[in-house]
């Protein structure tokens, strides 16, 4: 018995009549990783977490939670616990029954816990449910699910409708349960949000994994940003290996390179640079290089 593996999909598939939503997936998500699950609307996502809650049928493939069929939900539930990006809960109940009802649903609690992120995620349990913004509303969904400590955490855009210190507390409480052992499988738009978290991303794309692995594993999928100034005039490096989207700007040269960057280094460097910067692409930079603007313009849209 190897190393068991907290989700594993193989050729994964739903389609509903002539539309494919989810082609062919294989993903394995490792126990203890934080694995983040992106891509632009309509990309599949929402379709391959309901797969893995069991909560609908593939047409073809399948999925597993810790080596339980996710079809199999009265046993895969007892190994999870799932935050919609949308919680439904019942109007009359004060969100401490809330709370206490999710935790007998589950099985498990942690009581102790459960009243720190109380306090941690700032959040008034006394009230009815009715009163709450979606802002709180969304804490129930995290609360119920963090104190459960369960193997498993599945997130759908966890933190919509929360504001930036209780995204915070968000990621802080993310971090305390990879730290516990938690596996934790996070599909989200807030590219700061993966980038800050994840161990590694998978790219879904019109229902297809179209890139999977670490973040600096796919650097590749895009160049390097170099920015350079000059005293005297800026010299030409449009013809040098690997470089594009130059821009001269006075004495000021912004340009991009894939792959080697030494080619492009050795033309600045003749010139004598004042100032030489070059970084990393962020997440967003790489989104970008793979879907053009158009995918992107549009981060808050749904599924």
């Amino acid at each position: 018995m190897g190393m068991e593996s907290a989700i594993t999909t193989k050729g994964l598939t739903k389609k509903y009549g002539s539309f494919v939503a989810l082609a062919q997936l294989d993903l394995e998500v490792k126990k203890g990783e934080i694995l983040g699950y992106l891509g632009p609307n309509g990309a599949g996502k929402t379709t391959t977490i309901r797969s893995i809650l069991g909560l609908i049928q593939p047409t073809s493939g399948s999925a597993e939670i810790f080596g339980i069929p996710a079809t199999d939900t009265v046993q895969s539930h007892k190994r999870l616990a799932y935050i919609p990006g949308e919680a439904s809960f019942w109007p009359n109940l004060t969100g401490m029954e809330t709370l206490h009802l999710l935790g007998r649903l589950h099985g498990e609690m942690d009581i102790a816990y459960r009243d720190q992120l109380i306090k941690r995620f700032e959040f008034m349990p006394d009230k009815k449910v009715r009163t709450y913004s979606k802002g709180n509303r969304q804490k129930i969904s995290l609360i119920a699910a963090f104190m459960t400590r369960a193997d498993l955490l599945v997130m759908d855009e966890p933190t919509s409708g929360l504001d930036p210190i209780m995204e915070q507390a968000f990621r802080q409480t993310v971090l305390e349960a990879k730290a516990a052992g938690q596996t934790v499988f996070l599909s989200s738009h807030i590219l700061e949000e993966v980038e800050a978290l994840c161990d590694r991303v998978a790219i879904l794309r019109a229902g297809k994994l179209v890139e999977l692995g670490t973040l600096s594993e796919m650097r590749h999928l895009s160049s390097v940003r170099v920015e350079a100034s000059f005293d005297t005039k800026v010299p030409d490096v449009t013809k040098v290996a690997g470089v594009s989207g130059v821009e001269v700007h006075g004495h000021q040269l912004v340009c991009q390179v894939q792959g080697p960057i030494e080619p492009l280094l050795r033309a600045l460097v003749d010139a004598g640079p004042k100032t030489l910067l070059s970084r990393e692409p962020s997440l967003e930079e790489l989104f970008l290089s793979l879907y053009g603007d158009n995918e992107v313009k549009n981060p808050k849209g749904r599924r």
